[in-house]
């Protein structure tokens, strides 16, 4: 039985990689049921494979009519459905908007791609890294010398699978109040750019210079950054209001007086050069002793490890096992329709005769579909 607030929605998932999964297990945590189209032939899903969880996978050689047939018949049954390939790709298919939106005019059809569906670029193959550097983003991320990847967060993850996550929902909210269906046009590019929304007023307001870690929330201001310890691990720093910067300097025991000049940008190198070495004095785990859950705007820095066993996440159950595989549990939190991971990463496949049926699909479709080599699993 599945739970959460999207209970009762029907998602149909053509699989790929990258943002795709990431917004399916996003749909399946919160209660939908998703059924990931694998291709035949396309390999097997594994435990560790936790951006896979949660969905039914259905297996279809679509190089055959039967199994296109098949896609649109689930997309006619289904509330949304999304894709991650280059444009055209669905269209060459028959799997395109204007046909699946011809069955079901309430499709929600959401199209993911790092360029968008249009444009110069739109065909180009490119990775996250490209797709966050035509906005701003990138230049703004890394050491003075160099611009470095903020792994795949910015691009993948967060100006793509959320915001095609939250286009499909938009969409669906849309459908069923007027009964009209759309296409989602979820380009990475577009979603980094806008979550760089608030740079961009910090430099039109004066606030921002084009230079990295000159500014207040790249690593610039000796306040607002990561420290090593004696140790060789690392802690953060986020004291940006006056009574959390004063009550760093009471917790490290500063009292310098050139450390009033907080907000003086050509001081920040050099206060950021003695706060180091104060904080090069103590152990992470000493600096947790001294800062833990105080205003400082305090964490320690955490690998992957470590992160699970922090007190914070334990109360929270932030992280949580399945089948072995330590991973991140559902989020947002609902009071009412909490959501759940609604099971672990498929066998592609595994779901080909379950999954139809409870899709409107006959047995004697099903028996079809086998004997016609368009259903895999």
């Amino acid at each position: 039985m599945r739970q959460g607030p999207l209970t009762g929605l029907k998602v149909v998932e053509f699989a790929g990689i990258g943002p795709g999964p990431f917004c399916g297990m996003l749909l399946s945590d919160l209660g939908a049921d998703v059924v990931r189209i694998d291709r035949k032939g396309s390999g097997r899903s594994s435990p560790a494979d936790i951006t896979a969880r949660g969905r039914r996978s259905v297996a279809l050689d679509l190089k055959n009519p039967a199994a296109i047939e098949t896609c649109l018949k689930l997309m006619a049954g289904a509330d949304a459905v999304f894709e991650g390939f280059r444009p055209g790709v669905m269209e060459r298919l028959g799997l395109g908007p204007d046909v699946a939106m011809a069955r079901n005019p309430k499709l929600v059809y959401g199209r993911m791609t790092g360029w968008g569906q249009f444009g110069p670029y739109a065909k180009a193959a490119g990775h996250d890294m490209n797709y966050i550097a035509i906005t701003g983003a990138l230049h703004a991320i890394g050491t003075k010398d160099k611009p470095i990847p903020p792994l795949n967060l910015v691009g993948d993850f967060g100006g793509g699978a959320l915001y095609l996550a939250f286009g499909l929902m938009a969409g669906v909210i849309h459908a069923r109040a007027t009964g009209q269906g759309q296409v989602i046009d979820a380009a990475m590019s577009d979603g980094a750019a806008s979550l760089m929304a608030m740079f961009y007023g910090f430099k039109a307001g004066g606030a921002w210079k084009e230079e990295r870690r000159a500014n207040l929330l790249d690593g610039g201001a000796h306040f607002y950054d990561t420290y090593q310890c004696a140790d060789g691990k690392w802690i953060s720093i986020g004291s940006i209001e006056p009574q959390f910067y004063a009550l760093l300097l009471e917790k490290t025991g500063i009292d310098d007086p050139e450390f009033a000049k907080q907000m003086d940008r050509g001081s920040w190198d050099s206060l950021r050069g003695k706060l180091g070495q104060v904080i090069a004095k103590k152990t992470q785990a000493q600096w947790c002793e001294v800062m833990d859950a105080s205003d400082v705007c305090f964490a320690p820095v955490l690998d992957l490890d470590e992160a699970p066993k922090h007190p914070h996440n334990v109360a929270r159950q932030t992280f949580v096992q399945v089948e072995g595989v330590t991973q991140p549990a559902p989020a947002p939190r609902f009071s009412a329709t909490p959501g759940a991971i609604q099971g672990p990463p498929p066998a592609i496949g595994a779901h080909d005769t379950e999954a139809l049926s409870d899709w409107g699909f006959s047995g004697a479709d099903i028996d079809a579909l086998k004997a016609s080599g368009a259903l895999a699993g």
